[in-house]
């Protein structure tokens, strides 16, 4: 409810409330004078007809309301329209906007799933791989504490290493040698030094009676024996390997294993000088490659300067044809000049006879008296001149 009505109802129930008040006076004053009531019946005229134009009024103000009414319930409902409008545009934007977001989260989701899965089967691979390596090494283990099953292992990871390297032609394994021996592989090189020697020896044993011992007493029994297996691999490669006039006069000791090879160097180092007496090098699989790769360079180079050797000779013999070739060539640019003196004669005299011919052609026949045939003399004296 607006200002207006609320002004309208407090005015009527003044007038209402004058209205008795004014009769009251009228009963009161019954006594007084006639001018009195007079004066009350005017009042009360007044009032009635104040009372009638404001009743009036009051119509007026009613129906002005009921119109303002009726606008401000037309404009309300335009705003009611106008913000419906806006609110299902605003609602079907949001909308949209949800749903790009829903595909865009949707498709991103569904990358990031086939991303995942991808990683997942990369991992169920790398998975296979640890359980197909933990087989392995179950295998290996059980390979490296047999004896002869890891001088095996040995044998083949020598011959994998060599033949990975060096040329078929260059080295022979289990070859014979002059005093009845067998060696793992033999390295075919020139003179010198000669073919050497290559035995694979695994003392796993010793080492790892080394790496689990607890105690101070139990690690130098384990490094005694450990030091003792390994000179005797040396010597015995020293004596089996090592055959004078027929391979050179050092052999190497292939370790297969880096960590074994790794303790003879860091804590055996008196093991490591007596080999180099006994001209038996220590190779771990390692320095194994490296050491080929050296021995293929030198191969290389022997067979180039054999080559060249090979060439020069060639070049030396075809030498000797070309000198051949220039003298022939002399000869024949002897040949040469004597037939173009001969053909520069000939055409001299060619040229003369030629000459000659057309100066006879050229003679002017002369008659005398007695009518005998006579040659000019300027003619005669020139063809003698000749």
């Amino acid at each position: 409810m607006d200002t207006l009505t609320l002004v309208i109802i407090a005015a009527a129930i003044v007038v209402g409330a004058a209205i008795p008040w004014v009769v009251f006076l009228a009963t009161r004053g019954r006594s007084d004078d006639g001018a009195t009531a007079r004066d009350l019946a005017e009042t009360i005229a007044t009032v009635s007809a104040g009372q009638a134009g404001l009743t009036e009024r009051l119509a007026q103000l009613s129906e002005a309301n009921t119109a303002a009414q009726a606008a401000l319930g037309e404009r309300l409902h335009q705003q009611e329209l106008r913000l419906s409008k806006e609110l299902n545009e605003r609602l079907d934007s949001i909308q949209q906007r949800m749903g790009n977001s829903l595909q865009e989260s949707t498709k991103q989701t569904l990358e990031t799933m086939g991303k995942v899965e991808k990683r997942l089967a990369v991992i169920d691979e790398a998975q296979k791989r640890m359980e197909h390596l933990g087989n392995d090494m179950a295998t290996l283990n059980q390979i490296l504490s047999n004896k002869q099953s890891r001088g095996a292992y040995g044998e083949i990871q020598l011959n994998d290493i060599v033949s990975d390297i060096m040329a078929p032609d260059d080295y022979a394994f289990q070859a014979p040698l002059g005093n009845g021996r067998q060696v793992d592989c033999l390295l075919m090189l020139p003179n010198p030094p000669g073919s050497i020697g290559v035995d694979s020896k695994f003392p796993l044993d010793g080492y790892q009676r080394l790496r689990a011992a607890e105690t101070r007493e139990d690690r130098e029994r384990a490094a005694r024996q450990f030091r003792q297996d390994v000179l005797k691999h040396v010597k015995d490669i020293a004596a089996r390997y090592i055959v004078v006039g027929e391979t050179a006069d050092q052999a190497i000791m292939f370790i297969p294993s880096e960590a074994v090879y790794a303790e003879i160097h860091a804590s055996f180092g008196d093991v490591v000088a007596e080999s180099f007496r006994c001209r038996v090098f220590l190779a771990s699989p390692t320095t194994l490659m490296a050491l080929l790769n050296t021995i293929r360079s030198v191969l290389k180079d022997a067979r180039m300067r054999e080559q060249a050797g090979l060439i020069q000779q060639e070049l030396m013999k075809m030498m000797q044809d070309v000198n051949r070739l220039g003298d022939r060539v002399d000869k024949l640019q002897r040949n040469f000049e004597t037939a173009y003196n001969t053909v520069r004669e000939v055409r001299t005299s060619t040229d003369k006879i030629t000459t000659k011919v057309g100066r006879i052609a050229e003679l002017e026949l002369e008659s005398d008296d007695d009518d005998n045939i006579v040659v000019a003399p300027r003619l005669v004296g020139n063809y003698d001149r000749e």
